[in-house]
């Protein structure tokens, strides 16, 4: 109960201490019965509005153009999917029902955390309500993503001088293989994931660090895991920018895992991430990312969650007063 108080409070107030992206298109998506559920993000955000927060709180992504697409997928890739020209075999890979509204959401969840990046860098924290689609590759799609949203916004973050380096959290259950194959053999951008080994991707293409837990390991093993690299990786990397997934599946009672995190363990999880940047002055853009939860109210609490913790850090280390070369900076 003192959670919610805390967040009510705090957006209640006449300005909220990040924006927030979201779509309403982004549930209007026709998946049949899947155990991917859309309608997550239309809760969270009817429960933000609940709890206080207001409309203007909220920023609406345009779908990403062609040139942002094409910084990591390939431009055959990208003319097969706007086409419906997806082979069976990429259909199957997907896991999703193909439609041109899914496209349409894919391509709103790209410029969606591109926005969310930008607003970070700007404000030092902003919270994306949908992204995370780290499993899209260059040439292909597969486990629900179709664009890979994160790894466009880190390429785009460079590309526009937002940010020199940028470093990829991924604390969703699983490895982030599109994201790993898709940035490998770039300096400027780091890749550290947290994920369960013995589950999807079968095929785990390295990432700049990879950390593998296991079925059962649970909050303390989890935790005393993530605290051994970070806030050591921003010491040595020092990002600019660090975009989170800030994944709700390592829950215990999640459909597609065995990781058994509690929610307090997934709100410290949350903490050790958002704060020991945020401390050291780095930007934080965070993206929701995967769920599967038994009873979606369980999903939707742990984003909440997430969003409670963000509120509680900006508060504490807000952004510094932009200077002239931040005012020059695209927003």
């Amino acid at each position: 109960m003192g959670d919610l108080l805390d967040l009510v409070k705090v957006l209640a107030g006449k300005r909220f201490p990040f924006q927030l992206i979201y779509s309403n298109e982004y549930w209007m998506v026709e998946t049949g019965k899947h155990v991917f559920p859309l309608q997550k993000y239309r809760l969270v955000y009817e429960n933000l509005l609940a709890m206080g927060a207001k409309k203007e709180n909220f920023l609406r992504p345009r779908p990403a153009p062609d040139e942002d697409i094409l910084l990591v997928h390939h431009p055959r890739y990208l003319k097969r999917v706007k086409t419906a020209g997806l082979s069976v075999a990429e259909l199957k890979a997907l896991e999703v029902r193909y439609s041109p509204e899914l496209v349409r959401f894919a391509l709103l969840s790209v410029g969606g955390t591109v926005l969310a990046a930008r607003k970070a860098v700007r404000a030092g924290l902003a919270i994306h309500i949908g992204g995370g689609f780290h499993h899209a590759f260059p040439d292909h799609g597969e486990g629900f993503c179709l664009f890979n949203d994160v790894a466009v916004a880190a390429r785009k973050a460079v590309a526009e001088g937002l940010a020199k380096r940028v470093m990829i959290v991924d604390c969703d259950l699983h490895q982030g293989n599109g994201t790993a194959a898709a940035l490998a053999g770039r300096p400027e951008i780091f890749t550290l994931s947290v994920h369960q080994m013995d589950i999807y991707p079968a095929d785990k293409p390295a990432s700049t660090i990879d950390i593998g837990l296991y079925a059962g390991d649970g909050d303390a093993k989890y935790l005393e895991t993530l605290r051994a690299h970070i806030p050591k990786v921003y010491h040595e990397f020092r990002p600019d920018l660090v975009l989170y997934l800030a994944g709700a599946d390592p829950y215990e009672k999640d459909q597609l895992g065995g990781l058994a995190l509690t929610k307090a363990g997934l709100k410290e999880r949350d903490k050790t991430v958002i704060e020991s940047a945020r401390r050291l002055g780095i930007a934080v853009a965070v993206v929701l990312a995967g769920g599967y939860a038994l009873e979606i109210k369980d999903t939707v609490d742990i984003h909440l969650n997430t969003v409670r913790i963000a509120q509680r850090v900006q508060r504490v280390y807000p952004a510094p007063p932009p200077g002239p070369a931040d005012a020059r900076r695209p927003v």
